[in-house]
């Protein structure tokens, strides 16, 4: 996963553990560091209780009733956010895999899933259409038996919220990063942000420097995987098969100028195996295969 490199001098950070990888902030001005740390806590925290899978009171939990139901601002905005990244990738980011993915195990947080030996039986699931959810302002209209999941999408959303918040209230330059999902915001330091991406130690490193305002999402077949030897699952769903997306690639980072959007991007590109490249067109990109062969697109640098 995108790593910070190296602090920007002058620069202050926090980290810690949440949805089964680490948050870390950075801020140009290291005073502020406890403030920024409290405003992406209660962000994360907001965006937790609004959609998580994992959670009985999770406000998506009650919506998903078979009827319309009127939910909060923040939800409805999570919601419109998946169903834009379905639109726009053709159903290959489908927040309507929830199904499928609590009969292949994953049907509690992540953390919890990889202290378990062996996974739950595999069950397979043919995902609904993400065309058959309704959002018409607040009124979210979910088909009886269809099981939302945000994870694709809510992370990436929560940390573009995040840094803007930190950005607009304590007016410093900003990076928030969950796991593979950085988005930055404010004034960035001299040079841009210099983030090493790399998925786990051995792969091929790369560093990149992002300007101000830039995001960077990484998606992989290789970081959040669960199951039995013989039969090693992975979290990105092809929504055609309900199964695990072939693992035509171990990583795909993309660079975009909100994390919404690169995430979108990467997710959707493992998804379409072969053919991602076309799919990712001039966006900034860098692939890298199960074999750790790396393709670069969109003037991503070698």
């Amino acid at each position: 996963m995108p790593l910070i490199e190296a602090l920007p001098v002058g620069a202050g950070t926090a980290q810690w553990n949440v949805w089964g990888t680490v948050a870390r902030v950075v801020v140009t001005d290291p005073a502020l560091v406890p403030d920024a740390e409290g405003l992406v806590r209660d962000e994360l925290a907001a965006v937790d209780g609004a959609c998580s899978r994992f959670r009985d009171d999770a406000e998506l939990r009650r919506a998903c009733t078979g009827g319309p139901v009127t939910v909060s601002p923040l939800l409805a905005e999570l919601v419109a956010a998946a169903l834009t990244a379905a639109r726009d990738t053709g159903g290959d980011v489908d927040p309507t895999v929830g199904g499928a993915l609590c009969g292949l195990g994953y049907d509690r947080d992540f953390a919890v899933l990889t202290g378990c030996e062996v996974a739950p039986a595999v069950r397979i699931f043919t995902a609904p259409d993400w065309r058959s959810v309704r959002l018409r302002g607040r009124q979210l209209t979910v088909p009886a038996g269809v099981l939302l999941d945000l994870g694709a999408t809510a992370k990436a959303v929560a940390a573009d919220r995040a840094a803007a918040r930190v950005a607009a209230h304590l007016g410093t330059g900003v990076l928030v990063a969950l796991g593979g999902d950085i988005a930055t915001a404010g004034p960035g330091p001299a040079g841009g942000w210099r983030v090493l991406v790399q998925d786990r130690p051995g792969d091929p490193a790369c560093t990149v420097r992002l300007p101000a305002g830039a995001a960077l999402a990484t998606s992989s077949t290789a970081s959040r995987t669960w199951g039995r030897p013989g039969e090693l699952l992975h979290h990105i769903i092809d929504p055609r098969t309900g199964r695990p997306a072939a693992r035509v690639w171990r990583t795909v980072s993309v660079a975009a100028f909100s994390c919404l959007r690169a995430n979108t991007l990467s997710t959707a590109a493992v998804v379409r195996g072969h053919d991602a490249p076309a799919l990712l067109g001039g966006a900034p990109s860098r692939l890298v295969t199960p074999g750790l062969d790396v393709l670069r697109l969109g003037g991503w640098p070698a």
